[in-house]
């Protein structure tokens, strides 16, 4: 078998029964340790959608309907662990999250206004923004 990078899912959790929707963002358990988008990696045999929703809910408890995927982010240096995929997705939610699994912390966020983020969420979050200005999905990057 072939030598791959690892799969993972991340998602932009709009919080709709919130004025402007704001984001949920996670702080890191492990490391590397920071600020960062819900998401983990997809189990064998898993659908990437049902990855996204599962990370979401283990580590917001959130019950997350997804909308769109903004794109896939593929740099082999976006993970200091190794190379990973990302399959990013916008969903949306409402209730009260909750810090769980991998997150130590948990808060939310304007998308102008985020802070710095781990691996590359902080490009992930720029064309996010970009989508919610144009509809216009993430560009293709070579």
């Amino acid at each position: 078998m072939p030598v791959t990078p690892a799969l993972t899912v991340d998602v932009i959790i709009e919080m709709q029964d919130r004025p402007h929707s704001p984001v949920v963002l996670i702080e890191r358990r492990n490391p590397p340790y920071g600020w960062a988008l819900p998401g983990g990696f997809v189990d064998v045999g898993e659908r990437l959608e049902a990855a996204a929703v599962r990370e979401a809910r283990e580590e917001t408890s959130l019950d997350v309907q997804l909308i769109t995927l903004l794109g896939c982010y593929s740099d082999p240096n976006r993970d200091k662990r190794g190379h990973t995929v990302s399959a990013v997705y916008i969903g949306t939610a409402r209730g009260e999250p909750k810090a769980q699994d991998d997150a130590r912390n948990l808060a939310l966020f304007d998308s102008e206004k985020c802070p710095e983020l781990a691996f590359d969420h902080g490009l992930i979050m720029a064309d996010y923004r970009r989508y919610r200005q144009t509809g216009k999905t993430a560009p293709l990057r070579y």
